[in-house]
């Protein structure tokens, strides 16, 4: 495989990223409305929105995408960095795009000062916590949520 890229997202990227995105949602088994996708595009090309996005690209084929967003937190004076999106393309995978991503987000977190990058998977995402407990530290605190419609 030739050298994966990193970088943030710009703004022509929508018609690589977008189907990035649906197989994303496909995989988490989710429909997120057009109207919250161009929502969620708008802000992660909005410099002053504290939302982020990187694509991984190898020449001009995107193959995979990182969202992560920053916000404050009452225990430290830095913001925190939460990795909300990680997608890599099902023929990419195990190929070190993810963690590529990952350590994308880690270095932007440490740029900006964030004392921490913390996210969350599903437990049934066998594969992905394969790498995520090689390269972070698994929390020992339970998500809870309620949801409105």
């Amino acid at each position: 495989m030739q050298t994966v890229n990193i970088r943030p997202i710009e703004s022509n990227d929508f018609d690589i990223w977008h189907p990035l995105w649906k197989s994303y949602q496909r995989f988490y088994e989710v429909d997120i409305p057009e109207s919250v996708t161009l929502t969620t595009w708008t802000r992660l090309l909005d410099p002053l929105e504290p939302m982020h996005g990187a694509l991984a690209m190898v020449g001009e084929q995107a193959l995979g995408l990182a969202h992560s967003l920053y916000h404050r937190s009452t225990w430290t004076e830095g913001d925190y960095c939460y990795l909300q999106d990680l997608y890599v393309a099902g023929d990419a995978r195990g190929r070190g795009v993810g963690r590529a991503l990952i350590e994308h987000v880690y270095e932007n977190a440490k740029q900006r000062g964030a004392p921490r990058v913390y996210w969350t998977t599903h437990k049934s995402n066998d594969n992905a916590m394969q790498l995520y407990d090689r390269i972070a530290d698994r929390s020992h605190f339970v998500q809870y949520r309620k949801l409105f419609s």
